[in-house]
């Protein structure tokens, strides 16, 4: 009984903390000053980002790398970026590329190897 008790007390203190990873796409906070990097807006601006940046990007999800099932070709008017997006991200939305989307997520630089989005959110705009 004093371990039931002991973990429904561990859970409903952590209620609060883990409240604000419910939605991704919510306004998050961080340092605003000199050098500080304002999150990529484009694929362009994205490529040149840090790694672990984080990126707002909108645009189209244009195919599916074959060799990959999480992996994709992102689109905007900037340029296209490899995109890695889990099945549980697209929160049963149905995406074509005709659909504008909304990413949000992180870049990803490992030596040796183009840039890709670490895609955290993903919202159909249309």
């Amino acid at each position: 009984m004093r371990y039931l008790l002991a973990i429904l007390l561990a859970l409903f203190m952590a209620a609060p903390a883990l409240a604000g990873f419910s939605d991704p796409g919510a306004r998050q906070g961080g340092f605003k000053g000199p050098g500080a990097q304002p999150p990529a807006s484009t694929v362009s601006q994205a490529r040149g980002m840090r790694d672990d940046a984080r990126v707002t990007l909108t645009g189209n999800i244009v195919s599916q790398l074959p060799s990959d099932h999480d992996k994709y070709i992102f689109r905007d008017a900037t340029g296209e970026i490899t995109v890695e997006i889990d099945q549980e991200d697209f929160r049963g939305q149905n995406v074509t590329p005709a659909n504008t989307v909304r990413i949000i997520g992180e870049v990803d630089k490992e030596f040796g190897r183009a840039p890709e989005i670490d895609v955290k959110y993903l919202e159909v705009l249309n």
